[in-house]
């Protein structure tokens, strides 16, 4: 049991900052958003529109709902777009698909300038690779851009 001994040592170190309780915590969140970012990312990605993140098309969510229902609907959406903005982030660590969870927290968050950074990271051929293998696994058809992202 030599090989343990090093081991025992970095446990001890790392428990003597984080506690057992706060380790075991993390080690269930972190396999949580594994498994949640392996289903949740390809069920949203193939079910996108073709043109989604073509820039020159304009999206229109709940243009033609009531006010109220409009604003709780925006709000409901920005929340979620936090949060999976906030995994895909914690996914850069942790095991997870950390780039595709951000840019789905990021299509679903209003700020200004959202449509260029959404270009900017839909651009980049290994993501918009990544996301036409997934859609073409589920027979759908590869997302389309504008010629200038």
């Amino acid at each position: 049991m030599l090989g343990c001994r090093p081991m025992d040592g970095l446990i001890a170190t790392v428990e003597q900052y984080i506690s057992t309780e706060t380790l075991v915590t993390l080690t269930a969140l972190s396999i949580v958003f594994f498994v949640g970012s392996l289903i949740a990312i390809p069920f949203i990605l193939v079910r996108l529109p073709t043109d989604f993140f073509d820039t020159r098309v304009p999206r229109r969510w709940m243009e033609n709902h009531h006010p109220v229902l409009r604003l709780l609907g925006h709000l409901a959406k920005n929340v979620v777009g936090a949060i999976f903005l906030f995994a895909g982030f914690l996914m850069l660590f942790l095991p997870g698909q950390g780039i595709l969870t951000m840019l789905i927290g990021i299509t679903m968050l209003d700020f200004p300038g959202k449509r260029k950074l959404e270009a900017k990271m839909i651009g980049q051929p290994a993501v918009l690779n990544t996301i036409n293998g997934m859609r073409e696994k589920f027979g759908k058809p590869p997302l389309t851009i504008a010629p200038d992202s």
